[in-house]
C-alpha cells in the first residue's frame, strides 16, 4: 500500500470515527432534553392547584348532631379521600367537624385544622406532609399520619391523644413529645421509618410502641376504622 493510500484511508477512519462521536453526543443531547422535559411536565403538575370546594364537602359531609349548645344541629363527619386536594382551607368554616379522614391527597399543609377546636379522630395518610404540626386540638384522640414524608416528631401537642400513627414516613430522631403535652398517648406506631434509637421518648403511659424490626408492645395497635 503506497504513502497516498495509507492517508486517505487514516483520513477515511478518522472522519467515520468523528461520525459516530457526533451521533453518541447527538444522543446524549436528546437523552437530557428529553429528562429536562420530564421534569417540567412534573414541575408544572407541583403548581396545580386543587381545593377543597362546597360540592366535596357536600359530598362528604355526614353524621348530623346537635351543636355544642344543643339548639342547633350540624354534620360533624367528613370524608374527603382520593381528591388529589392540595388545599383544605374551606374547613375553617366548618367548625363543628369531629371526624376527618382526608387520606390519599397531595396536602402539604394541615394548618386549617386549627379551626377544628372540636375534633376528635383525624386521620390524612398518604398525603406530601413533612411534617405533623398543628395547633394543639384539645379533644383529639386518634390520628393517623401513616405514609407521607414526616422527617420529625415535633408540633404533636393534643392533651387528650391517645394513639398516634405516624408509620411508614422519614422519621430519624423522635424529639418534641412532651410528657406533659401528650399525658394520655397510650400507643404510638413508628414502624416503617429510619429510627435507631427511642432516645428522646419519655411519656408515662404509653403502653403500645411500634418501631422497624421491634416490638415493644404486646398487640397490634387499635383500629383507626371510622366510627
Amino acid at each position: 500500500m503506497s504513502d497516498e493510500e495509507f492517508d486517505d484511508e487514516s483520513d477515511a477512519n478518522e472522519l467515520e470515527k468523528e461520525g459516530e462521536d457526533g451521533e453518541e453526543e447527538k444522543e446524549s443531547a436528546e437523552l437530557e432534553e428529553e429528562v429536562r422535559k420530564q421534569d417540567r411536565e412534573m414541575a408544572a403538575l407541583e403548581l396545580i392547584s386543587n381545593p377543597l370546594t362546597e360540592e366535596i364537602m357536600k359530598e362528604g359531609l355526614s353524621l348530623l348532631c346537635k351543636t355544642g349548645n344543643g339548639l342547633a344541629h350540624a354534620y360533624v363527619k367528613l370524608e374527603a379521600k382520593e381528591k388529589d386536594l392540595t388545599d383544605i382551607g374551606l374547613l375553617q368554616n366548618y367548625i363543628h367537624l369531629r371526624y376527618v379522614d382526608l387520606s390519599e391527597n397531595q396536602l402539604r399543609d394541615l394548618s386549617p385544622l386549627g379551626s377544628l377546636i372540636h375534633l376528635l379522630w383525624l386521620k390524612v395518610d398518604g398525603n406530601r406532609l413533612t411534617s405533623a404540626t398543628l395547633q394543639e386540638l384539645p379533644y383529639l384522640q386518634i390520628a393517623s399520619f401513616a405514609h407521607n414524608r414526616i422527617k420529625d416528631t415535633e408540633g404533636i401537642s393534643h392533651p387528650r391523644l391517645g394513639s398516634l400513627n405516624l408509620k411508614g414516613n422519614e422519621i430519624q430522631v423522635i424529639s418534641g413529645l412532651d410528657p406533659g403535652k401528650l399525658a394520655n398517648l397510650h400507643t404510638l406506631e413508628l414502624r416503617g421509618n429510619k429510627i435507631e434509637t427511642t432516645a428522646g421518648l419519655h411519656l408515662p403511659k404509653l403502653k403500645n410502641l411500634y418501631l422497624v424490626r421491634s416490638c415493644l408492645g404486646v398487640r397490634m395497635p387499635p383500629s383507626l376504622a371510622f366510627p
